[in-house]
């Protein structure tokens, strides 16, 4: 049994998977998943689990290199906007219009989809290299 990081299998399978410059998506509820992207679905009730914690146990097992976010987040959602500034000090942060935003997650690996039911509470990660 795996003793520390992602226990989720699918999210632990994914993560091993990608290479340099795949993406995922951690997502709201709300969040369409286009068709072909697997969706790995977390959510158990309103609110459960947070965007804010999927983005901190994904991040924790993950080397991200840049992230983009939709500009709506900016006005709609501030308090996420704030979060992810925060986590991601430092890291290489892209904003875009939400339609292009779900253009972008067609080339996902996959969609994690939390119980977040905030607007605009979605990110892609794109992963870099650990290179030492």
């Amino acid at each position: 049994m795996k003793k520390q990081g992602i226990l989720n299998s699918h999210i632990s399978k994914i993560l091993a998977d990608l290479g340099h410059t795949d993406t995922i998506v951690i997502a709201d509820v709300g969040l369409p998943v286009p068709d072909g992207v697997p969706k790995i679905d977390l959510a158990l009730t309103i609110g459960s689990p947070s965007f804010e914690e999927t983005v901190n146990a994904i991040a924790s097992d993950m080397e991200i290199e840049k992230i983009v976010l939709a500009d709506e987040i900016k006005s709609d959602n501030p308090d996420a906007l704030h979060f992810i500034e925060k986590k991601f000090a430092g890291c290489a942060i892209e904003h875009c219009p939400h339609e292009e935003f779900k253009e972008r997650t067609r080339k996902a690996k996959a969609v994690i989809r939390t119980g977040e039911a905030k607007p605009f509470a979605n990110v892609i990660l794109q992963a870099g290299v650990n290179f030492g």
